[in-house]
């Protein structure tokens, strides 16, 4: 009698796009994290700003900017985020902004 390995059937989108297209490939894994640590930095400050129940335009007059300058800075395609303009973000929200550095073979936190 033959025994029969189980297979998992994957439905997790993410793991599925990573076997198929990053997962051998370091070039395209190393974009992929950039991307994602973009995505981290906008994802905060806009979590932050609903936190604070505050509207884009809100939040640019306390940080002396615009409202489209927080809609870039919340985008996940920008990458220009300023230690200055954070700083200027978490000041005006009552926060801190804390760096840390890590190795990039380290897996990615969600913040």
């Amino acid at each position: 009698m033959k025994k029969q390995l189980k297979t998992r059937k994957i439905v997790d989108g993410v793991e599925i796009l990573d076997r198929r297209y990053i997962r051998n490939d370091s070039e395209m894994k190393k974009m992929v994290d950039e991307e994602f640590e973009k995505l981290q930095i906008g994802q905060q400050i806009f979590d932050l700003r609903k936190e604070a129940n505050l509207t884009q335009d809100e939040l640019a007059d306390m940080v002396g900017t615009t409202g489209s300058v927080i809609s870039r800075l919340e985008s996940a395609e920008y990458d220009g985020h300023s230690l200055k303009i954070l700083e200027r973000i978490a000041v005006a929200l009552g926060k801190k902004v804390a760096i840390t550095i890590v190795d990039r073979e380290d897996k990615l936190q969600a913040v």
